[in-house]
């Protein structure tokens, strides 16, 4: 992110993604197609990932934008949690003190993540 980009909170991306799908979008597609183009958006991800750090080559042509790929996911995201009333700033901070609790140490004293 460059310093000209504008910040923008998740409230702002909830109430925008919902005011694009309400107008231009029409309406929200159903929880179940979401949750496939969930899936969908997470497999292109995927198929950069194994083609710029795993063993697959890009084919000819092939686009391999990444930040596009997860604005995608990112944005399904919000329109499931919009969807099911899911707050995601408070859902986000629920998540970290959980993690934060139960992970204190945890990660830190992992042999796996310690050796070299």
């Amino acid at each position: 992110m460059t310093d000209s980009t504008p910040q923008i909170t998740m409230a702002e991306m909830q109430l925008t993604v919902d005011r694009w799908i309400t107008t231009t979008g029409v309406r929200y597609f159903s929880p179940l197609t979401n949750m496939a183009i969930l899936a969908e958006e997470t497999g292109e991800v995927a198929r950069i990932m194994a083609r710029t750090h795993g063993e697959q080559s890009a084919k000819p042509g092939e686009k391999l934008d990444l930040a596009d790929e997860l604005a995608d996911l990112l944005w399904v995201t919000i329109a499931i949690a919009n969807q099911n009333g899911v707050d995601l700033s408070e859902a986000f901070a629920r998540n970290l003190t959980k993690k934060s609790q139960r992970d204190a140490t945890r990660h830190r004293d992992n042999p796996k993540l310690n050796s070299k």
